[in-house]
């Protein structure tokens, strides 16, 4: 992706050890964490929009993103069942961004995030849907998301905000440094 050592590219085989190590960390505290086939599956409906961010030779992040319908969401206690959409899907879901603990801060969680908003807006995405977790809803908002205070998340923990926002808005660089969720 650059001369920095960082490149953000498609999930392989090889990365589901260090995508697992990395989701537990970050979610296992808030009692999110969803384990290997659920994180697997949700990959595998769209292996096009899900990303490892590699530092050096290592995976140090990654992005899982898959369409769903609007206000929709997975449910973190079940896998994904295949779906063979009868029209092109509009809406992206982001289920899931993760930093490596020690790399937070440094705008990584932003290049993953402008990454799959490139992919989103060439793939002809129009709307871009997530759930923040842990409170994280601030740095969302940072970066164009909008809470719909009419949605609340099942199973994503009781400060959990439905956000979203157009791939339009998504194309816009917002350079704020907050921590990635």
């Amino acid at each position: 992706m650059s001369g920095d050592g960082v490149r953000v590219r498609h999930i392989t085989d090889a990365d589901w050890d260090a995508i697992v190590a990395l989701e537990s960390r970050a979610y296992a505290g808030l009692g999110l964490s969803e384990g290997r086939a659920a994180l697997r599956s949700r990959a595998d409906a769209s292996p096009q929009t899900c990303f490892v961010l590699d530092i050096g030779a290592r995976p140090a992040g990654y992005l899982l993103a898959l369409p769903y319908p609007p206000f929709g969401y997975p449910d973190l206690a079940r896998a994904e069942e295949p779906v063979v959409p009868s029209h092109p899907p509009r809406h992206l879901h982001l289920h899931d961004i993760v930093v490596a603990e020690q790399l937070r801060g440094r705008g990584l969680g932003e290049r993953l995030l402008n990454h799959l908003t490139l992919a989103a807006a060439a793939r002809g995405f129009e709307r871009i849907s997530l759930i923040a977790v842990g409170r994280s809803e601030p740095f969302w908002s940072a970066r164009g998301f909008t809470a719909h205070p009419g949605i609340s998340p099942a199973g994503y923990g009781a400060n959990a905000v439905y956000m979203s926002r157009t791939t339009a808005e998504s194309t816009k660089r917002v350079d704020v440094r907050v921590p990635c969720p």
